[in-house]
């Protein structure tokens, strides 16, 4: 699946979201996938959750 059809597939996600549940539904439902991105990436090892963190607390590992 290319990544012009997986935008397009989360635009309509998005859309539809918005049209049935209003705003606040909207952001729910943006914020919940990019949760479940986040958990994607970390579970698949494309993404080290402890850089990330690490990130936050200041600390650098270069």
């Amino acid at each position: 699946m290319s990544a012009t059809t997986k935008g397009a597939l989360v635009g309509l996600v998005l859309a539809l979201s918005a049209l049935i549940f209003g705003f606040w539904g909207f952001i729910l439902v943006a914020l919940f996938m990019a949760i479940g991105a986040v958990v994607a990436r970390i579970t698949a090892g494309e993404l080290d959750f402890g850089n990330i963190v690490n990130a936050f607390k200041g600390r650098s590992t270069s």
